[in-house]
């Protein structure tokens, strides 16, 4: 993962909108999660939270995947997705991390790291899941893909206080 150049005010206030978006996943019964993809101007171009409680999809219902979904379905460009950033409330998942490259999103900026999702989860061997990181998948990537994080973990990690305890 890469530190990279301090997260600007629009970066910030981005992120701070993926949590927002965990936040409201899990008021309604989803696993904490949100994602924004935004275009280099820092324009929201699409969004998503975890639809997993609903649909009980532990594939397609991931915020990153759902957000990533609706960037396909508005017929953005390419060009313009290649400039913009998604925004991940956590550090997307190996799965996620494919989807944000076969989208053709460029940068990738995160809240939560994975580690820090496993310990307040209080995963074990058999529940959680890929050891892969987000940046290990995208350092495979045919085209560069940036990867930005963790970043804001005290506020990323709000969502989830006490989420797990009960899921």
């Amino acid at each position: 993962m890469s530190e990279g150049p301090p997260l600007t005010e629009t970066d910030q206030a981005l992120l701070r909108r993926a949590f927002a978006l965990a936040q409201a996943a899990r008021a309604r019964g989803d696993r904490p999660f949100g994602a924004v993809i935004a275009d280099a101007a820092g324009n929201v171009l699409a969004e998503g939270a975890s639809t997993q409680g609903a649909t009980g999809d532990g594939t397609l219902a991931h915020s990153e995947m759902n957000a990533c979904q609706a960037a396909i379905a508005a017929k953005i460009p390419r060009e313009v997705l290649r400039a913009g950033t998604i925004y991940s409330s956590g550090e997307p998942c190996a799965m996620c991390a494919a989807a944000i490259f076969y989208t053709g999103i460029g940068r990738a900026v995160f809240g939560l790291s994975a580690a820090a999702i496993l310990a307040l989860r209080n995963a074990q061997p058999h529940t959680a899941g890929l050891s892969l990181s987000c940046a290990e998948v995208l350092a495979s990537a045919a085209e560069p893909v940036a990867v930005i994080g963790p970043c804001l973990e005290e506020e990323g990690a709000v969502p989830h206080q006490g989420y797990w305890a009960t899921a």
